[in-house]
């Protein structure tokens, strides 16, 4: 990835959402990941997995 800089006025900046909307699927998977091993090294309490989430649902009778 090369480094870049661009300075803009606050009122002329693009949003992120408009340039992630351009990029492949792919891409944006790659992202995340160097966003979450990027997370790992920084905290030193996490694991390099990913978090299991339980939910009990209730079913209603009827």
């Amino acid at each position: 990835m090369d480094k870049m800089l661009k300075i803009v006025n606050l009122k002329d900046r693009n949003t992120d959402f408009a340039f992630w909307q351009t990029q492949t699927d792919l891409q944006r998977l790659q992202a995340v990941e160097t966003l979450r091993q990027q997370y790992i090294k920084f905290k030193s309490d996490v694991q390099p997995r990913l978090q299991r989430v339980y939910r009990i649902v209730n079913k209603t009778q009827g």
